[in-house]
């Protein structure tokens, strides 16, 4: 039987592997630049924390979950976006007790039952930062400028940063029912998923993705015009400091993000490079999550974006992938006392940091510098019967014609010079 991975999933080759560690170190330098603290939540939660986290009304929790149900008989998920499980953990370790705010960031798999689609992914990987205790719009601008920072570290261009407020439960509930209002004749022609939402939470109409619903809500009521004064001021503070910044922006009624613990300012980035559905990242306030969880009364912050679709914007631009941090030396042998002392030698190649290798595979001198040569390594020595006898050995520069014959004792110097002259 062949065995293949599951739909929706994909295996992360070596050569994958340079532009992912690239991207997550350039993360990590950058998280730590703006004071994120990383975290690490388990893969999978109790089932309830997403339903009042994420939302009952959201797709996530009605069609994307994976969920299923222990041997102790407790309903557990795992976790298909990674704020409510950092919830979670900041309530149950009391980390609220600490001087505020709290700013922490994560990269973990995430997972949802959708259609894969182009760097969409049932098991997906997710950046995100959150920021708890920050009421300020401060800290709304600090997140989209380290979500554009990174994006700008990495080379990527062709995006737009668009902006919205969707307020707070004391201004939305006459939001709400203006738009009920607007969509009370144009229901029978809308989806079915959105004809359910009209009744449990009517804005996340204006997420819908179907074409014919789009046409159908052209010209809705928008929420900025129903803002009371404390998130209409909010607002204007967040655009004040995105200008302050020089982020260039753009003002988005549409967007109300499809998780239901917003509150406030939502925002997503979008690129050009990778299709319709372009957004990269996507986050926004969420001042009464922590306190739905079991918390203390705190505000939070914070965004997510997919590294699969991160990367593929990437590739789409043209971004080269780091170089491949090849096999410096290569120390051949032949026979078995050969190879002991070759991996001997090896070891302390590496000790100091120097990436070296050895044949395991018992070829001949000829097929050893053949995969040398492919393995593109720097310097070479061959070990034999002669080399031990007399202690001595050749380094080969395999990139010029240049050779050292040396004592075995002295080798690992002898090669740490050479790498040196060669730069």
């Amino acid at each position: 039987m062949k065995f293949t991975a599951p739909r929706g999933t994909r295996d992360m080759l070596p050569a994958d592997s340079r532009r992912w560690h690239a991207v997550e170190d350039e993360v990590r330098r950058l998280c730590a630049l703006y004071g994120f603290h990383e975290i690490r939540t388990p893969v999978f939660e109790h089932t309830e924390l997403f339903l009042r986290g994420v939302g009952d009304t959201t797709d996530i929790v009605q069609k994307e979950m994976y969920t299923f149900t222990d041997k102790g008989g407790r309903s557990v998920t795992l976790k298909p976006e990674g704020t409510a499980g950092v919830v979670r953990s900041f309530i149950e370790n009391g980390l609220y007790n600490d001087p505020q705010p709290t700013k922490l960031y994560y990269l973990s798999p995430v997972f949802r039952y959708e259609s894969p689609q182009a760097g969409r992914l049932r098991q997906h990987h997710q950046f995100g930062v959150e920021t708890f205790g920050a009421p300020e719009a401060s800290a709304d601008a600090e997140v989209i400028s380290l979500a554009l920072a990174l994006f700008s570290r990495l080379g990527i261009g062709q995006l737009s940063l668009r902006i919205n407020s969707i307020g707070c439960p004391e201004c939305r509930p006459s939001y709400q029912q203006a738009l009920r209002e607007f969509l009370k004749e144009r229901l029978p022609r809308l989806c079915n998923d959105c004809r359910q939402r009209s009744g449990t939470n009517p804005l996340r109409i204006l997420d819908c993705k179907e074409e014919a619903c789009i046409r159908e809500i052209e010209g809705h009521p928008v929420m900025l015009n129903h803002l009371c004064e404390g998130c209409e001021k909010h607002f204007e503070a967040l655009r004040a400091h995105l200008g302050a910044l020089g982020a260039a922006y753009t003002v988005d009624t549409g967007i109300v993000r499809g998780l239901d613990y917003y509150t406030k300012t939502v925002f997503e980035i979008v690129s050009d490079a990778i299709g319709s559905q372009g957004t990269v990242c996507g986050g926004g306030r969420y001042d009464r999550l922590i306190e739905e969880c079991g918390g203390p009364p705190m505000p939070g912050v914070g965004f997510g974006l997919g590294m699969e679709r991160l990367l593929m914007v990437m590739e789409n631009q043209g971004i080269a992938a780091p170089e491949e941090n090849k096999t410096q030396v290569f120390i051949g042998a032949l026979g078995d006392a050969a190879r002991a002392r070759a991996l001997e030698l090896v070891n302390r190649l590496r000790d100091q940091g120097i990436r070296a290798d050895t044949d395991h595979v018992g070829r001949s001198a000829k097929a050893q510098f053949k995969y040398m040569d492919k393995a593109g390594c720097e310097l070479a020595v061959m070990l034999g019967d002669q080399e031990l006898s007399s202690g001595r050995a050749v380094i080969k520069d395999l990139r010029g014609d240049r050779a050292e014959d040396c004592a075995l004792e002295e080798l690992a110097p002898a090669i740490s010079r050479m790498l040196k002259r060669n730069g």
